[in-house]
């Protein structure tokens, strides 16, 4: 299992990359495992706005449906239209080509409650 060192993490098993005022948002090696193989991915439009600790998404797969958590508030800047048309790129490489939306971050201090990968590892390995 991965945990990347230069990604922030939730508790709803998604994952942020902070590069100035945009974050990059996508879900975890540990979420797209426990969710199995991913059939169908509902993301927002570009343009669109998302709200912290709000679903933005649904991800479905053979085994459940989940709704994606943003982990910021902010714009929709961009969306990756690959994973809607081949979402089982999300099981491949879930920190690389799957990645889901890029946001402009409303407020850096949203930032703030994100997990290290050191916590986030530490909170997936309590919740087994």
């Amino acid at each position: 299992m991965e945990f990347p060192k230069d990604l922030k993490y939730t508790k709803e098993h998604e994952w942020v990359k902070v590069e100035g005022k945009i974050a990059t948002i996508g879900i975890t090696d540990y979420a797209q495992d426990s969710l199995g193989d991913v059939v169908y991915v509902e993301l927002p439009p570009e343009g669109g706005s998302v709200t912290k600790h709000e679903p933005f998404g649904v991800v479905e797969s053979v085994k459940a449906v989940s709704d994606l958590y943003s982990p910021v508030s902010g714009s929709v800047t961009e969306v990756n239209d690959a994973i809607i048309d081949s979402p089982e790129a999300i099981n491949e490489d879930p920190y690389g080509d799957a990645w889901m939306i890029k946001v402009e971050i409303a407020g850096q201090s949203e930032l703030d409650d994100l997990l290290t990968a050191d916590e986030y590892q530490k909170f997936i390995e309590e919740e087994k």
